[in-house]
């Protein structure tokens, strides 16, 4: 049996950070990895270039059953504290839009800063290595592994969620919490493509690959983003943002013209170019296959001298209002979250330790609190990693 001070569970974006900020404090801390090597998620994020935080994240870009439980974490680690250290480690990054970081080259080199900053302050760090079982002593953690025992003062579960489970994700970190007898928020894909039933499959097959910007509405919310039909239905940044807030027999609401006054304009070119068909005039506004598509989904067609008033905001509510109803999502297999987790109220928003079993930690997106597609989600990460690293 080899003891140690603290054990993480999770090599990720939160797992390293929690390490690092404990070895900092002179506590003995062991990470154990179960794939070949540790930050798979940070590898393949940003297309491999990692966006890896946002400079204008607030708390109002996180979703949580307690809205104000990653407050605490957010204010004390916040995007400059990152910024700073890729600073100190010489790497080049920018920001692509809406106050996306990303690195210059490579992801490998966020990878490389996280497992430098352990090394520099004795980090152990296993991979390829599966916890059997976890057992609680009085005031230590016994971690069963394949051929031996380690044990620790302090257990902290980084594992993630069942998002993308090719790289290894599951769920384990929610079979540790149901273990201890917490309350798990049902987990749900998020940032994930929408998808429809029959009648929509056939026509989003004809306009895969067409993208444009677009506000989309579920509810409340309102995003405004880029949208891309694909050949299963609807994908893109502002799709992947409402997937986070839709439920299961919710309607989808699409301005395709966020922009354009589309009533005012075609009224315009019916004056001043009759002859023309209205499916060429909306192909001035929108996607020529995706104009065409709606003329015909309408039921709206011929020249612009042709068609009523009343039949242009037939096709104009069409564009700027279409109502659609979602039958699920593509699931966790291309979902780049988890919405839900262990709950915030089983969790210090100050420490991330469990009220109920002392020296029991949860943290990053194991938890119930999930960030908007642009680099929130590993904000939450750094930020509850290194609340943590404090108190362990």
């Amino acid at each position: 049996m080899t003891d140690y001070d603290v054990i993480i569970a999770g090599g990720g974006a939160a797992g390293l950070m929690c390490a690092i900020e404990a070895g900092k404090r002179g506590r003995r801390v062991l990470v154990i990895e179960k794939n070949r090597a540790v930050a798979q998620k940070i590898r393949i994020s940003g297309g491999g270039r990692c966006n890896f935080t946002n400079i204008y994240t607030t708390h109002a870009d996180f979703i949580s059953e307690n809205p104000h439980f990653h407050k605490s974490a957010l204010k004390r680690f916040q995007p400059r504290d990152f910024i700073q250290m890729v600073e100190k480690h010489n790497i080049k990054y920018h920001e692509k839009t809406l106050g996306q970081l990303f690195c210059d080259e490579s992801s490998n080199e966020i990878i490389q800063m996280l497992m430098r900053e352990c090394d520099t302050v004795g980090v152990e760090i296993i991979t390829d290595t599966v916890i059997q079982a976890i057992d609680k002593k009085e005031e230590k953690f016994d971690i069963v592994l394949d051929r031996e025992i380690k044990s620790c003062k302090s257990l902290v579960i980084a594992t993630g969620g069942p998002s993308i489970p090719k790289m290894g994700a599951t769920g384990w970190g929610y079979d540790v919490a149901r273990y201890f007898k917490l309350k798990v928020v049902d987990p749900v894909p998020a940032l994930v493509p929408l998808t429809f039933g029959e009648d929509f499959i056939f026509d989003f097959r004809t306009l895969s690959g067409v993208s444009l910007d677009v506000e989309v509405c579920c509810g409340k919310t309102i995003f405004r983003e880029a949208l891309l039909f694909t050949h299963r239905g609807l994908s893109g940044p502002a799709i992947l943002q409402i997937s986070s807030y839709w439920r299961s027999g919710m309607d989808v609401i699409i301005n395709m013209a966020p922009d354009n006054d589309v009533f005012e304009t075609l009224k315009i070119k019916k004056q001043q170019t009759p002859k023309v068909e209205i499916q060429t005039a909306l192909s001035e506004i929108l996607p020529k296959r995706l104009a065409s598509y709606l003329c015909d989904y309408s039921g709206v067609s011929g020249t612009l001298a042709d068609l009523s008033y009343k039949k242009l905001q037939k096709l104009v509510d069409v564009i700027t209002n279409w109502r659609i109803k979602p039958n699920g999502t593509e699931g966790f297999k291309t979902a780049e979250v988890t919405r839900g987790g262990v709950s915030t109220a089983e969790i210090s928003s100050k420490t991330m330790e469990c009220v109920k079993i002392p020296g029991l930690y949860f943290i990053g997106e194991v938890v119930d609190v999930t960030g908007h597609l642009g680099g929130f989600n590993f904000q939450w990460a750094w930020a509850s990693g290194h609340a943590a690293g404090q108190y362990v």
